[in-house]
């Protein structure tokens, strides 16, 4: 399992971005963006500030003024005031749509609808992290990336041994996203103490979507608070959030999950291990040094298994730099585990 901040720096960071982030709302035809001289940013007018856009906000911009994103990146790097033009042009078009604009440290984070439910970090880790820690549940592994926030947590309790001396654990995985690339997930987890790896399964426990009743009173550009109802919404959202983490943890989960492990210890690759990673690749979109971090431990661990599969590539998720991407690596190995039938002997099978 790849390791991310320690728990005293995860609530230092939060508390930073907690106090320094920003949402407006924003009918579109009173936005506008440009290009920032002596700079590669464009920049996003909001009221009297101006906010250089990140890469995934001009990505969401792109697709709200339906301008193909590869086009975008182009007129920004080759023809900046043709950028202006044809977003300012759309966004004027806009009319009585209306957009949430997230910022932080001075940024636009992400461009979503009015009708976008912040469910925020600060809150979602104030809720679970006190009901962890209630549970006498270890926090394996915790991040605040860009894109979302990681919480990964192991129980000592519930544990198995898949054959003498490998032993595994119960966890569960806590992420959110501020920046709509996804719902609130509680996930259930099966960390294996030999190698450290940790599979997320295929089964998603409870999953809420940023979704609320957008706004439509206002004509001009404010600046988002929550109110009153929202406030007492998210409290008890929150509350069922803690209710759910002590849930995923329990036993019929867990030895369902052991019992599927030790099925697939007997699901062999009958194909070249170079052609099965091929396929690999293509089916669950891996990159050319994934795909040989996959292969390089598969052919370490002398077993050629779906078992070993899921675990190659959850091992693999350690060697990547960037922590959203080790968690989808961490989730395909749980993907991997449940293929069965024809679609395991789709890979199994490979061969050039």
């Amino acid at each position: 399992m790849k390791q991310g901040k320690t728990m005293q720096d995860l609530a230092k960071e939060l508390d930073r971005q907690h106090k320094t982030k920003r949402d407006f709302i924003a009918p579109m035809h009173r936005v506008n963006v440009a290009a920032i001289p002596g700079t590669q940013d464009i920049g996003m007018q909001a009221g009297k500030e101006r906010f250089p856009l990140n890469r995934l906000a001009e990505d969401q911009l792109a697709r709200r003024v339906e301008i193909p994103v590869k086009y975008f990146n182009r007129m920004k790097t080759e023809a900046p005031g043709l950028l202006e033009n044809n977003v300012n042009h759309w966004l004027k078009e806009g009319k009585e749509d209306k957009m949430m604009i997230r910022t932080l440290d001075n940024r636009v984070r992400a461009i979503l609808s009015d009708k976008y439910r912040p469910l925020d970090n600060m809150d979602l880790a104030g809720a679970v992290l006190p009901t962890l820690a209630e549970m006498k549940i270890n926090v394996m592994s915790a991040e605040v990336t860009d894109n979302r926030l990681y919480i990964k947590a192991i129980t000592e309790k519930i544990s198995a041994e898949l054959h003498k001396g490998d032993v595994v654990q119960a966890g569960i995985v806590i992420s959110n996203s501020e920046v709509g690339l996804g719902a609130v997930k509680i996930e259930p987890m099966v960390y294996r103490i030999v190698c450290t790896n940790g599979m997320i399964s295929a089964d998603s426990s409870m999953r809420k979507y940023h979704v609320g009743r957008g706004d439509s009173s206002d004509d001009n550009m404010r600046e988002y608070f929550a109110n009153e109802t929202r406030i007492q919404d998210d409290k008890a959202f929150w509350m069922k959030c803690r209710d759910i983490v002590k849930g995923a943890l329990n036993e019929a989960i867990f030895k369902k999950l052991v019992d599927r492990m030790k099925e697939t210890a007997g699901n062999m690759i009958t194909g070249k291990p170079e052609d099965v990673i091929e396929v690999v690749r293509d089916q669950f979109v891996l990159s050319d040094p994934e795909s040989q971090s996959v292969l390089n431990h598969l052919m370490a661990g002398k077993d050629l298994s779906q078992f070993a599969l899921v675990n190659a590539v959850t091992r693999a998720s350690q060697d990547v730099a960037d922590y959203d991407r080790a968690t989808d690596l961490e989730r395909m190995g749980g993907d991997i585990l449940e293929l069965r039938g024809r679609s395991w002997d789709r890979i199994a099978t490979a061969t050039a």
